[in-house]
């Protein structure tokens, strides 16, 4: 069973599946945004080749992302802890020192949570954004026409990842990126200054094929882009050459870099700093199977569901 599926499953059994569809819903009675993320010891981390103080950094992080991809200001937090009998009164401090010094940096509070035991370390974080604009982000609103733009690097958080999984040396660039990932905010707020409709925003935790291919199946429009326009760091082409690696594969399908993708028409597009965002492609045509179509020189790759099955992170691994 993958994600896909059990999403699916969750769709069909629930009597009212409005509000899901993007990372964070929107409750219009409340003018309120919501998300919540968990991150499994051994799944998504290991306590090997991270620190308590960054794991509490990035629990909040990567939720904080799905705030700034719905182009909401964050308020408030909760996280529910589970932790095995044998952690010590240390790791608790200082996975909190990290979730405190990020909650200040964006004035976000934590206000509540739950903790439990359990066999290993799970955290499960719950964000509140408020809204900020009379437009809305969803995956379901690019349509034609639209320029695809992206904020940050690619594949720098899954080659610090693969770095640290077969003991290689890295830049500390690439393993920031993994360890302690930075949530878009400030990029979002350039957004939210520059709109003046509705635009297709998710972040890129699961990978830039599998929030392209998101937005194509939510909005029902296939999307063309170009692989090598995509901004990469010259510490990840380095890291790759001299590992005898594709930097690539870290672009197109390693998750967690958290950085946001959008979708905007030209007018809002030439507002905006290139410097920041990026265009990579094109929102092309509707489509009643829409996929992406990935261009790279001379060639063209078409991406579909079961090409995201086989290549993209899989929660269950």
């Amino acid at each position: 069973m993958n994600e896909f599926e059990i999403l699916e499953i969750i769709n069909n059994k629930l009597s009212c599946n409005s509000y899901l569809g993007d990372d964070c819903a929107f409750l219009s009675d409340l003018d309120l945004f919501i998300t919540q993320d968990t991150l499994v010891e051994d799944v998504h981390f290991s306590m090997y080749t991270t620190s308590a103080y960054l794991l509490g950094r990035k629990s909040v992080a990567v939720n904080l992302s799905d705030i700034a991809a719905s182009l909401s200001i964050p308020k408030y937090i909760t996280i529910s802890l589970s932790l095995p009998s044998n952690v010590k009164n240390n790791f608790v401090e200082e996975f909190y020192r990290g979730v405190n010094d990020i909650c200040t940096e964006y004035d976000v509070k934590v206000v509540g949570g739950d903790i439990t035991g359990s066999d290993k370390i799970v955290i499960s974080v719950c964000a509140i954004g408020k809204k900020n604009s009379n437009f809305l982000s969803s995956r379901k609103f690019a349509k034609k026409g639209d320029y695809v733009l992206t904020t940050g690097f690619h594949g720098s958080s899954s080659a610090g990842l693969y770095a640290l999984s077969n003991f290689l040396y890295v830049d500390e660039e690439l393993l920031a990126a993994h360890l302690n990932p930075v949530p878009r905010l400030r990029e979002s707020s350039m957004l939210l200054n520059c709109l003046d409709c509705n635009i297709a925003v998710m972040d890129s935790s699961d990978g830039l094929i599998d929030a392209l291919y998101k937005i194509s199946l939510s909005s029902k429009h296939s999307i063309e882009v170009d692989i090598n326009k995509v901004p990469v760091s010259d510490k990840l082409i380095h890291f790759s050459k001299i590992n005898s690696l594709n930097y690539k594969e870290f672009v197109m399908w390693g998750g967690e870099d958290y950085e946001l993708i959008v979708c905007v028409p030209e007018n809002i597009y030439l507002k905006l700093d290139n410097n920041i965002f990026t265009c990579i492609g094109k929102v092309v045509n509707k489509d009643i199977f829409p996929c992406v179509y990935l261009k790279d020189g001379n060639s063209k790759f078409k991406i579909n569901a079961d090409t995201l099955i086989n290549k993209s992170y899989n929660h269950f691994a």
